[in-house]
């Protein structure tokens, strides 16, 4: 996801167990709003009924539409990545294993794509006041994709990488949305990003 620049807005508190499981109702009204209906079908104050939190609770926690779909959308890596660390992918080269990732990944918001358009709209108009949830997105991405590469410790050339492969991967996966390229396309895109890799690692450079 492509990274923004960072605002002035002064750092939240930890949240309290309660005010976590209410975030999450939050979060899991927004994804079941969007999934019938898309951008347009998530209103605060449908989103407020459907989590039980009063409106002016929910912008606290999220001042605008835009902030929300956002949060939900690395609600929804978070939880692809939860899954991709139980069931890892099985490729040998680190190359491999992103493309593989990416891929489950994009299959999982294929499977609603109302959702999927939602969150990536979301993105689109994201200005500097979301750029705290904006880069949250570009980090859980970085993480999944470092997880697939098997790096904890990254270069400043294999971040670079990451970030190309993150901006394919968002690309890829708008041109989807809109009707632009197919699913065998966007494998292809995400495989030659991929490939850029190898140019970071000295055993493949070697082969």
């Amino acid at each position: 996801m492509p990274a923004r620049a960072s605002t002035s807005r002064p750092a939240s508190p930890p949240l309290t167990a309660r005010q976590e499981e209410r975030r999450r109702r939050i979060l899991h009204a927004s994804a079941r709003l969007a999934g019938r209906g898309g951008f347009d079908a998530v209103q605060m104050r449908e989103v407020a009924e459907s989590s039980q939190v009063a409106l002016g609770t929910l912008y606290r926690y999220f001042p605008s539409k835009v902030h929300l779909l956002v949060a939900t959308m690395q609600d929804q890596l978070e939880r692809m990545h939860g899954t991709l660390r139980r069931r890892p992918p099985g490729g040998e080269a680190p190359a491999e294993r992103v493309a593989q990732t990416l891929m489950r990944a994009f299959r999982a918001l294929q499977r609603e794509p109302q959702l999927a358009d939602a969150m990536v709209r979301a993105l689109t108009f994201a200005d500097r006041s979301v750029s705290p949830e904006v880069d949250q997105v570009s980090r859980q991405t970085t993480a999944i994709i470092l997880d697939a590469m098997g790096l904890e410790h990254p270069t400043d050339e294999q971040l670079s990488v990451v970030r190309v492969i993150e901006h394919t991967w968002h690309s890829a996966l708008i041109t989807w949305l809109s009707g632009r390229a197919s699913i065998a396309q966007v494998r292809i895109d995400i495989e030659t990003a991929c490939r850029l890799i190898d140019l970071t690692d000295p055993a493949a450079s070697g082969r």
